[in-house]
């Protein structure tokens, strides 16, 4: 079985972060966002993963995943954007006759996607699809059910038949390239993948729903972002290796041998990365700070910190924030209360 990972987009609901980097290589808890899906895919016994791609977006996922091991991984170029049936379609000769899983990359399931390949490999539906119950469908495809069976799929439909939505899984066999091709596309102007699964429906080929059990997220926006990273560092093991000097740590924390702590508290679940400077600060519970920042002399918490980032002599404490690559946080004389940022990738902001 083959996974198809769509990862063409721009991800324009998480702006500014996105204007330099495409949402899948946002890091989240440590690694990129595409890498957490990858693993999951791995763990479900999923090594063949073709990633959909734009020209925009081809260099900065091939540095995202290249470094990964344990999986095949095959790059496929979608020129043009016209929606995520037409990404699969875009995959199809990759495909070829196998069964594949649809992961959509910025999407988190507590439990991964084990649950819904073994389900599919064992029953084999023509599809197989991710539900969960939310309190306005409206944004969502929306299943409506007879037992497991879907019998009817709309997408983003004003008046929902069910508060079942379709989140970012879904398995196929490859009758799945069939309904899509020569599909017309939908008001939106895009090829729908509700709309091909809708077609399997009406040819009375069998696709089951399948609850999702445990959390899930769609980390489509900021806010998203940070309580992702929240929940995976939920399940981090402590692990301290890097020099810690005149400093606390409590609860679960993780820091490599390449890690500096000096003169600091740190209170988990926290994650640090390598050559990651602490000095003369806080680091409060779920916060991730990637590799070679530096945080002196400021105070930091449920916050997830890129790459190269420096947050120096800011007298209150930061919280809920997104700190980009190479960012620079910087105190002056006098603050505001509270700071709450998005800051996009090497940028500068002057706290005065």
């Amino acid at each position: 079985m083959k996974a198809i990972i769509p990862a063409a987009g721009l991800g324009t609901r998480l702006r500014p972060l996105t204007y330099t980097r495409p949402k899948p290589v946002l890091r989240v808890a440590g690694q990129p966002i595409i890498a957490h899906a990858i693993h999951t895919l791995v763990h479900a016994g999923i090594t063949e993963i073709g990633i959909v791609v734009s020209d925009i977006t081809r260099a900065e996922i091939q540095h995202a995943v290249e470094h990964l091991s344990g999986v095949r991984i095959t790059l496929i170029d979608q020129h043009e954007q016209l929606g995520l049936g037409h990404a699969v379609l875009t995959a199809r000769d990759w495909v070829a006759q196998d069964d594949f899983c649809v992961y959509l990359g910025d999407n988190l399931f507590e439990h991964g996607a084990t649950p819904f390949v073994h389900a599919f490999q064992q029953h084999r539906p023509s599809a197989l699809i991710a539900l969960v119950e939310v309190p306005d469908p409206t944004a969502f495809g929306v299943a409506q059910l007879d037992g497991t069976r879907i019998t009817r799929l709309v997408e983003k439909p004003k008046a929902p038949p069910s508060t079942l939505a379709v989140a970012g899984l879904y398995c196929f066999t490859p009758e799945i390239f069939r309904m899509l091709d020569g599909m017309p596309a939908s008001a939106r102007g895009e090829y729908e993948i509700t709309d091909g699964i809708q077609r399997l429906i009406d040819a009375g080929l069998h696709v089951q729903g399948q609850a999702v059990q445990g959390w899930w997220k769609d980390t489509g926006r900021p806010a998203d972002l940070l309580d992702a990273n929240r929940l995976l560092l939920e399940r981090l093991q402590d692990d301290v290796q890097g020099d810690v000097t005149d400093s606390r740590i409590t609860g679960r924390v993780v820091i490599p041998a390449s890690a500096r702590v000096i003169r600091s508290k740190i209170v988990g679940p926290v994650m640090l990365g390598e050559g990651v400077v602490i000095e003369d600060a806080y680091i409060g519970p779920f916060t991730s700070i990637g590799a070679n920042s530096v945080v002196r002399g400021a105070e930091v918490e449920h916050s997830v910190v890129d790459e190269g980032a420096q947050i120096e002599h800011v007298s209150k404490r930061l919280q809920d924030c997104l700190i980009g690559v190479r960012a620079q946080v910087r105190g002056g004389r006098t603050v505001p209360r509270t700071h709450k940022l998005t800051i996009s990738d090497a940028s500068l902001v002057e706290l005065a």
